[in-house]
């Protein structure tokens, strides 16, 4: 039986990255937030105009919540009933230097209505945001630990298993003021 013969071009992921973020009904803007890939790159990644870094690539497959590899292929999946995301699939945004894990656990899909992270403040870590749209809430409950809420001039405790319901269309502050790490599930609503 004779094999294909071995191609040296790169695979397009153009078509394999659209189908994926129109799955998902993320836009260009959305896609570029979320994976941190302007948006312009996208577009000519979407267009064969230019093949992703390694880096890019697992920021993208991390973004849509795919392995790797599913990007680089053109193979199309069938849709899964069940679709478990593995604890090393789950896209992470690390603010090391504010001493916090921020871990995306809502599906891409919803981004820009509803999200929901796991939050992660070691002892005297942030976490600061600048004012989401208008309209936007957030509701924390916290895991582990406590934390300490500031919105606009307001400061609030939230002790171990209670929730914050506040405005997140202006500038806020979730802090860990206490000994060891806390946790906290996060919630974000847009209007």
């Amino acid at each position: 039986m004779k094999q294909p013969a071995p191609t040296n071009s790169p695979p397009e992921v153009g078509a394999t990255l659209q189908r994926l973020r129109l799955a998902r009904g993320l836009t260009l803007e959305d896609l570029s937030r979320i994976a941190g890939v302007s948006k312009s790159m996208l577009s000519q990644i979407e267009r064969e105009k230019a093949n992703p870094t390694i880096a890019i690539t697992w920021r993208l497959a991390n973004a849509l919540g795919v392995a790797i590899g599913e990007l680089l292929s053109s193979d199309t999946r069938p849709v899964e009933t069940i679709r478990v995301v593995d604890a090393h699939e789950t896209p992470t945004l690390p603010g090391a230097h504010a001493g916090y894990v921020l871990r995306i656990l809502g599906p891409m899909d919803l981004a820009g209505k509803y999200e929901w992270y796991e939050l992660t403040l070691a002892p005297g870590g942030e976490l600061a945001s600048q004012a989401h749209d208008p309209g936007t809430s957030e509701h924390m409950t916290v895991l582990h630990g406590t934390m300490e809420l500031e919105v606009g001039s307001d400061k609030k405790k939230i002790k171990l298993g209670g929730t914050a319901r506040y405005p997140a269309d202006q500038n806020h502050v979730i802090r860990n003021v206490g000994k060891t790490e806390a946790k906290a599930l996060l919630v974000v609503v847009h209007r």
